[in-house]
């Protein structure tokens, strides 16, 4: 499924890493190129500054995506994979992604100019979700009033919501239990019982 480079990936796992440990500010592209073992020359073939690797975060995510579609039961209700990805997704962003790297994401895709990454429809995370409930639409689990694509769009636009009043609310709240729960409230209506 994937396109992900295995370079680039390394570069954005290690520099979020160390986000994570000492804050996105503190953290220099000397100790990223360090702690990767590559070259100046090899970093920035990928990224022209350190400000590019906050796009990197959605890759990371896509990532994730990927990990989490190979350890699904097939059978598992389509309905209740969108949920379970989105927990998966929700756990990493509490367990690897401080709070403020992402609200600057998100403003960074808020008042930035041209290609929105977490808008990108060709995405692994698109992809995902146009999969799970297209098959849960064939399987009769998620309802077909409305085009799968239009389903994609509704349920990543809530996982947006959630994503950034957790970040304004300094993730005071759990995302991977509570956050979800919003996620499957507010989506209650397009799963058929």
């Amino acid at each position: 499924m994937g396109q992900i480079n295995p370079t680039k990936s390394k570069i954005a796992s290690v520099a979020w890493k160390l986000f994570y440990e000492q804050g996105y500010e503190a953290t220099t592209v000397d100790q990223i190129i360090n702690e990767c073992g590559m070259s100046k020359g090899n970093f920035y073939h990928y990224f022209r500054a350190k400000d590019e690797l906050l796009n990197s975060l959605s890759d990371m995510f896509d990532e994730e995506y990927e990990s989490i579609m190979e350890k699904l039961d097939k059978d598992m209700n389509s309905f209740d994979k969108l949920i379970e990805t989105t927990r998966h997704l929700f756990r990493f962003i509490e367990e690897r992604v401080p709070v403020d790297l992402l609200a600057i994401l998100y403003s960074s895709q808020i008042i930035k100019k041209g290609q929105k990454h977490l808008l990108d429809q060709t995405r692994v995370y698109y992809r995902v979700l146009q999969q799970i409930i297209t098959e849960g639409q064939d399987r009769n689990q998620i309802k077909n009033d409305r085009s799968s694509r239009e389903i994609v769009r509704i349920y990543a636009m809530q996982e947006r919501a959630v994503l950034y009043d957790w970040c304004i609310c300094e993730g005071n709240y759990p995302l991977s239990s509570y956050g979800v729960e919003l996620i499957e409230i507010f989506l209650k209506d397009f799963k058929i019982e």
